[in-house]
C-alpha cells in the first residue's frame, strides 16, 4: 500500500526582531533598520529590514560595516522581552491547528498537518489562515512553505519572501529539485557551494548525475546528505519534544587563517552571533560548558571545553589560547558553542538570561 504523502509547513517571520521594532515604531517603516550591537562596541546585526538590505547590510555583518554600506542605516539594540512575548503569541498559533510543532528558533517552525480536521485538511489553507492570523494579532507578516517534507517545506518559506506563500505538491517535486541551486540545500555554505561549483555540480539536477560513492569521498558523511536532497528526499519527522543539547555558531574562512592569534579578533564576532542564536533558540536548560571548535586546513579538528554556568567571552578567548598547534597549522574553521544541561528534572529547569 503507498504511504500517504506527509503535509509539512514551515513558517517562518519576515526578519522578525526588526519587523517587531518597526511594529511598534511605524515611523520607521520606510528607512533601512537593523538590530544589533553597536559600532564602537565591535557589534554585530541580528537581522535588517528588506530596505536595508537593498543596500547590501544582512545579519551576521558587523555594524561598523553596516554602517559604511548603508550611512542612514536605523540600528536599534535588542529588546529580547519583545520578541519572546510575541515569539509566544504566534507558538500558540500554530498549536491551534496541530500538536506537531517543532520550534526552531523564536520566530519559525514546522507543522505536520497530515491528517488535520482543518480547513478541509487542506495544508495550503491551513498556511494561509496561519499567515493571517500572525498579521491580525501580531500585526507582522510570515512567509511559508509547503511540501511532502522538512527539507522542502523550508526551502518553499523562502521561495517568495516576504510574506509569501509556496506550495510544492508531490508531483511538483521532481521538476523543482532538478532546478534548485545547490547553493539553496541545507548545510551548503559559501565554502562548500565553491567546491561543489569547481566540480561543475550547480544544480540538484547536475548532484543527481554523481552517484553516493562519488558524493561521499568528496564530502565525506556529507555526501549522503546531499545526494538524498538532490532527489528531493527527506525521512525526517516532525519532532515536537526535540531537546536541543547544545548551541553553536562556527564560521569556514574562504582562505585559511595563517595562525590561532589571527583567529583572536574572530573570536568577538561569533560571540555576537552566539548570543543572537541562544537568543532566537526557544531553550530550557541552563549551560553546562562552553565549547570551541577549530578545524585545520588538514580537516583534521579539536575541540575544548571548559565548565560554566554563564556565558562569557573571556573563556572563549582563553580556550582559544589552550589550543595546542605546535604545527602552526592554517585553519579552515572556527567555531563557538555551550552545551546544556540536560539530564536534569524537569521542575528543576530554568531560563537563562542572555540579554
Amino acid at each position: 500500500m503507498a504511504q500517504t504523502p506527509r503535509k509539512i509547513i514551515h513558517v517562518d517571520m519576515d526578519c522578525f526582531y526588526a519587523a517587531i521594532e518597526i511594529r511598534d515604531d511605524p515611523s520607521l517603516a520606510e528607512l533601512p533598520v537593523a538590530v544589533g550591537g553597536s559600532k564602537d562596541r565591535r557589534g554585530v546585526l541580528c537581522t535588517c529590514n528588506y530596505v536595508a538590505r537593498k543596500f547590501g547590510v544582512r545579519s551576521a555583518m558587523p555594524t561598523a560595516q553596516a554602517y559604511r554600506l548603508c550611512p542612514d542605516l536605523v540600528v536599534l539594540p535588542v529588546s529580547m522581552y519583545k520578541y519572546r512575548e510575541a515569539a509566544t503569541l504566534i507558538h500558540a498559533i500554530f498549536h491551534e491547528y496541530t500538536p506537531l510543532v517543532e520550534p526552531l528558533s523564536l520566530d519559525e517552525a514546522y507543522l505536520d498537518v497530515t491528517g488535520s480536521p482543518y480547513c478541509q485538511g487542506s495544508a495550503t489553507l491551513i498556511a494561509k489562515e496561519i499567515r493571517q492570523k500572525i498579521l491580525a494579532r501580531i500585526n507582522i507578516t510570515a512567509s511559508a512553505g509547503v511540501a511532502p517534507n522538512k527539507f522542502l517545506a523550508k526551502i518553499a518559506s523562502g521561495w517568495k519572501k516576504p510574506n509569501g506563500l509556496f506550495v510544492i505538491r508531490p508531483a511538483d517535486i521532481e521538476a523543482f529539485v532538478k532546478e534548485l541551486p545547490v547553493k539553496e540545500l541545507f548545510g551548503v555554505g559559501k565554502v562548500t557551494a565553491e567546491k561543489l561549483h569547481a566540480l561543475n555540480l550547480k544544480t540538484c539536477g547536475d548532484l543527481q548525475k554523481v552517484s553516493l560513492l562519488e558524493l561521499t569521498e568528496q564530502f565525506g558523511k556529507f555526501g549522503k546528505h546531499l545526494h538524498l536532497n538532490s532527489f528531493g528526499i527527506d525521512e525526517r519527522s516532525v519532532n515536537p519534544d526535540r531537546i536541543r543539547k547544545s548551541v553553536s555558531v562556527e564560521e569556514t574562512f574562504s582562505k585559511n587563517i595563517s595562525s590561532l592569534e589571527n583567529c583572536a579578533p574572530i573570536v568577538d564576532d561569533l560571540y555576537q552571533r552566539l548570543l543572537k542564536r541562544l537568543g532566537d533558540s526557544k531553550y530550557n536548560y541552563p549551560i553546562k560548558n562552553q565549547f570551541i571548535k577549530v578545524k585545520y586546513s588538514d580537516f583534521k579538528q579539536t575541540t575544548l571545553e571548559r565548565t560554566s554556568q554563564t556565558l562569557e567571552l573571556s573563556q572563549f578567548k582563553r580556550l582559544l589560547s589552550a589550543v595546542d598547534n605546535r604545527d602552526n597549522k592554517p585553519i579552515r574553521l572556527l567555531g563557538l558553542g555551550v552545551h546544556f544541561q540536560t539530564e536534569i528534572k524537569a521542575e528543576q529547569v530554568i531560563q537563562q538570561t542572555l540579554l
